[in-house]
Parts: C-alpha cells; sequence; structure tokens
C-alpha cells in the first residue's frame, strides 16, 4: 500500500490536482462563484445602462417632436417669397439632426452578404423612383377635386419661387434629416412597440402641425414605406435615399402637375 492509497486527498492536494476532500476544490468552488457573480454585476450594469440610454432617447425624442412640430407649423405658415422661409426650413433641419444624435447612436445600416458590408443603394432609388410615380399618376387623377387642388397648391407655395438648386438643397437635408431622427432615433426608441407603425404615425402626426391634409397623406405613404425600408436594412440610409429621391421629383413633377392657374 502506498502513501497516497493511505491518504489520497493529502497527496493530490500536494501534487496540485483537485480533491473531494481537499483545499483546492474549496478554493475552486470560491473561484466559480465570485467569477460568477462579477459576471451577473456586470449584465446587471449592462442592462442597467441600456435601461438609462434607452430612457434618454425616449425622453430626447418626445421632446424633439414637439419642438420640431413647432418650428414647422411656423415655417409653413411663412410668405412664400419671405426672406425667414430658408433659414426656417433648415432650422427644421437642425431641430431633427441635433434630436437624433443627443438621442444616441443612429445606425446607417451595413447589409452584410458574402462576408463584406454593401450599402443598399439600388433598391431605395428604384423605390423612391416608384413612390414619386404613385404620388404624381394620383395626384392628376384627383386633381379634378377642388379641395384636393387646394390642399396641394398651399404645399406647392414654398417649391415655385427662388432658385432650382436651393429648393434641392433645402429638400434634400431635409429629407435626411428626418429620416435620422423618424426612422434612426425615434424607430429605435419604440423599436419593441411596432416600430414601423409608431414612427409613421408620429410623423404624419408631426406634418400635420403644417395643417395640410395633402401633406399628412403624403407623410402617412412615406413613412411606411420608409419605415418597411428601415426595418429591413436596419439603418437609415436607405429610408434617407428614398426619402431624397421622392422629394427631389416631386419638386419638379407636382408643380408640372398641378399647374398655378
Amino acid at each position: 500500500m502506498t502513501v497516497g492509497d493511505q491518504h489520497p486527498g493529502r497527496v493530490s492536494s500536494v501534487l496540485g490536482f483537485p480533491s473531494w476532500n481537499g483545499v483546492p476544490v474549496q478554493a475552486w468552488r470560491r473561484i466559480s462563484q465570485t467569477g460568477r457573480a462579477r459576471l451577473a454585476d456586470a449584465a446587471s450594469r449592462d442592462r442597467g445602462q441600456a435601461a438609462v440610454g434607452l430612457r434618454r432617447r425616449r425622453v430626447v425624442t418626445a421632446l424633439t417632436v414637439l419642438i420640431g412640430a413647432t418650428v414647422l407649423g411656423m415655417s409653413v405658415r411663412l410668405d412664400a417669397e419671405s426672406p425667414l422661409f430658408y433659414p426656417a426650413t433648415l432650422g427644421l433641419a437642425v431641430v431633427w439632426t441635433v434630436g437624433a444624435v443627443v438621442s444616441g447612436p443612429v445606425s446607417m445600416g451595413p447589409l452584410r452578404s458574402d462576408e463584406r458590408f454593401r450599402r443598399p443603394i439600388l433598391v431605395p432609388v428604384v423605390v423612391g423612383l416608384a413612390l414619386a410615380a404613385i404620388f404624381v399618376v394620383g395626384g392628376v387623377v384627383v386633381r379634378a377635386l377642388p379641395w384636393v387642388t387646394d390642399q396641394v397648391d398651399q404645399a406647392l407655395l414654398h417649391a415655385r419661387p427662388g432658385p432650382a438648386i436651393a429648393l434641392v438643397a433645402v429638400t434634400a437635408v431635409n429629407g435626411i434629416a428626418e429620416e435620422l431622427f423618424f426612422r434612426g432615433a425615434l424607430y429605435d426608441a419604440v423599436r419593441e412597440y411596432r416600430p414601423v407603425l409608431v414612427s409613421t404615425l408620429v410623423y404624419t402626426a408631426t406634418v400635420l402641425a403644417a395643417g395640410n391634409f395633402a401633406l399628412a397623406f403624403a407623410a402617412l405613404l412615406l413613412g411606411f414605406v420608409t419605415g418597411l425600408l428601415r426595418r429591413a436594412y436596419g439603418g437609415v440610409m436607405a429610408p434617407a435615399l428614398t426619402h431624397v429621391i421622392w422629394s427631389g421629383c416631386l419638386l419638379f413633377a407636382l408643380p408640372w402637375a398641378f399647374p398655378v392657374p
């Protein structure tokens, strides 16, 4: 009989191997318990930080919606040739952009394919062109209705005067800013509550501050389509491209469809 047969726990402890009745097993248990506790604490901190970040995003987006709706309502009530129109419109773009940035990170939405990242370009552009075509055709069909024509004419008051390049630039900047906020920050703020539907309804309600139902109807359709693109591509680049293409096309097509009498 060897010494190890007589005192297995003692020999295994001396040699450094774990033993059911040796010190190393007890030490290992203490280390394991400590490690699990630290992991649990880290996970709890992560959840807490995520909850704080989500609360901040929701508060910031709510305040931004109120401020943006107010600025929008003021800007559309300016005279078509007012020198304050462009500053007010660019100020609205600043409101949406600052609200999006302050609320938290906004994803551009890379699409991973074949171990490489690709940005969505073709599909959003085609969707924007198709959506613009639908609006133009629909406008031609319904322009026989006086109240529809009046609403569209009011929406186009600021699109007819002024240099074309300035109108295009302001329209593009505002389209990008709106997508950064509504399909970026706001979408993430309501991610747990049907974000496509909620972001679309909030966007439509905000545009209603302009007091124009034609603009609100356009916002409803545009918001839903861009919300679907946000969900499909996981970021704001695709919605922004669609929005810019759509608004740029309508900027020139709707005055043709609804000429000044």
